[in-house]
């Protein structure tokens, strides 16, 4: 296969103008105008908790991937069990470099043509693309679904919401996936997320948006949220973010994603760095993805040394800040895995105490 992708710098998405209209603050983000925040990170944040928030996601890429053995294909590029994944089910996998390193997470889902669905990071996807597009063979056609937007619905109360517009959606399960139709609008919806709270995601057209935005925060449980809570919705949640926790020199060993290796891909291999990752998976890691509680009130931010009790530096914070749910700081950081429950994370010439814990810090609220 072969393409040339151009990446563009600051588009606006389908929802731009509608952002605006909302109040939104607009930042540059993976190379679009994206909104951060409405009222306020930390209401936007806890509102998500308790009730439901609407996220604009439409910066991500959307794909489909078809032919004859896409699923085969496919698998030589991730470690994930593709041929196994049912109609209608999702997998998160893990696109690798030769060397077992992460060149991005992402979502695969089979339609019920038989097609392969996938959702792949926005800061990331013309690399991956134009990785796919090297590595994929003729006979398989990868498509970008450019002409869509996605929306993610989330929080304990979006079921609630949903359902009074698509009848039928309370069915689906984390995890799954169908298809709906809204007014003659077709849509693709997934009950799934990253915020660690049950959830949708809904890949509707993109001239469409706009009005199903419109329509879903019209139900009194629905709020528009920037990507500022969506960031601390995810740290609590202990999930990791691309060019941040997750990049090519991390294996998915160290990143605490061994749950990606499902049992047929470890004993047969063929994927990308299989000979290092499996014998990282048996003998451990050098450094693992691990939680720190950092006491006081200040956050530490990426890039902060972790220190030993001799002040011997150890890792470093790759996601950090204030926890709205818990009311403390929090971060992630790659360590040993047999370091002590104790440790400083120095920033800035200054030093805090930190706990290492397991993560989520807040425990998730799928719905299975």
């Amino acid at each position: 296969m072969s393409d040339v992708i151009e990446e563009t710098e600051d588009q606006a998405l389908p929802l731009d103008g509608w952002h605006r209209e909302q109040g939104a603050r607009m930042v540059s983000f993976a190379g679009y105008h994206m909104p951060i925040q409405y009222e306020g990170i930390i209401a936007e944040h806890l509102w998500t908790r308790a009730h439901a928030g609407l996220f604009d996601v439409s910066h991500m890429g959307q794909l489909t991937i078809s032919g004859e053995g896409a699923d085969c294909a496919l698998e030589a590029l991730l470690p994930g069990d593709i041929k196994g994944i049912a109609p209608g089910r999702i997998r998160y996998s893990l696109l690798l470099a030769e060397n077992g390193g992460i060149l991005d997470d992402l979502m695969v889902t089979r339609l019920p043509s038989g097609e392969l669905y996938v959702v792949v990071n926005g800061a990331t996807k013309y690399d991956d693309i134009a990785h796919m597009h090297e590595h994929l063979p003729e006979e398989v056609t990868l498509n970008r679904m450019d002409e869509h937007a996605l929306l993610a619905l989330q929080g304990p109360e979006a079921v609630t919401a949903l359902v009074r517009i698509l009848p039928g959606v309370e069915a689906l399960t984390f995890m799954t996936s169908g298809a709906f139709d809204w007014n003659g609008v077709p849509m693709w919806i997934s009950r799934s997320g990253y915020t660690g709270e049950d959830g949708f995601e809904i890949s509707v057209p993109a001239e469409r948006a706009v009005d199903l935005a419109e329509r879903l925060t019209a139900e009194p449980e629905v709020k528009p949220i920037g990507l500022g809570a969506r960031d601390s919705l995810r740290l609590e949640a202990g999930l990791p973010l691309y060019g941040h926790d997750l990049d090519p020199e991390t294996t998915p060993i160290m990143a605490d994603l061994g749950f990606a290796l499902p049992k047929r891909r470890r004993e047969e291999g063929g994927f990308p760095g299989a000979e290092r990752i499996l014998i990282e998976r048996e003998q451990g890691p050098v450094q693992k993805r691990l939680g720190l509680l950092v006491e006081g009130r200040q956050p530490v931010r990426e890039g902060a040394l972790v220190l030993d009790a001799d002040g011997n530096q150890v890792g470093r914070v790759t996601s950090g800040g204030f926890s709205p749910s818990l009311e403390r700081p929090i971060a992630m950081a790659y360590l040993p895995p047999s370091l002590g429950p104790t440790v400083q994370v120095e920033q800035r010439g200054k030093i805090f105490q930190a706990t290492v814990t397991p993560m989520p810090f807040v425990p998730h609220r799928y719905h299975r």
